[in-house]
């Protein structure tokens, strides 16, 4: 079993910026399986979205939305992934989930909540 603990939501200024942190914790075994790590999010009534996923290796994918302003990054000691944020628009207010991902089975963050006011 993995638990995700996210971490650095809040609220900013448009055009500002935030670090979101989301730790990975349990069993190493299964930690040791997770393909990739990465960032959704979902505003009110909307669908859950990809933001930005990593594999372990470090290969990145972004929303078209968030490219340019996003970064995810990826600590393997630390079993923890990062999502920077700059240049934050109001249409990415939302609750960001982490998620960590295997072949056969999705584990999700409690979720945090990122306001952008404008």
């Amino acid at each position: 079993q993995v638990q995700l603990v996210e971490s650095g939501g809040g609220l900013v200024q448009a055009g500002g910026s935030l670090r979101l942190s989301c730790e990975a914790s349990g069993n190493s075994r299964t930690i040791s399986s997770i393909n990739a790590m990465g960032w959704y999010r979902q505003a009110p009534g909307k669908q859950r979205e990809l933001v930005a996923d990593i594999t372990g290796s470090g290969s990145t994918n972004y929303a078209d939305s968030v490219k340019g302003r996003f970064t995810i990054s990826r600590d393997n000691a630390k079993n923890t992934v990062y999502l920077q944020m700059n240049s934050l628009k109001p249409e990415d207010t939302a609750v960001y989930y982490c998620n960590a991902a295997k072949t056969t089975y999705n584990y999700w963050g409690q979720g945090t909540q990122v306001t952008v006011s404008s």
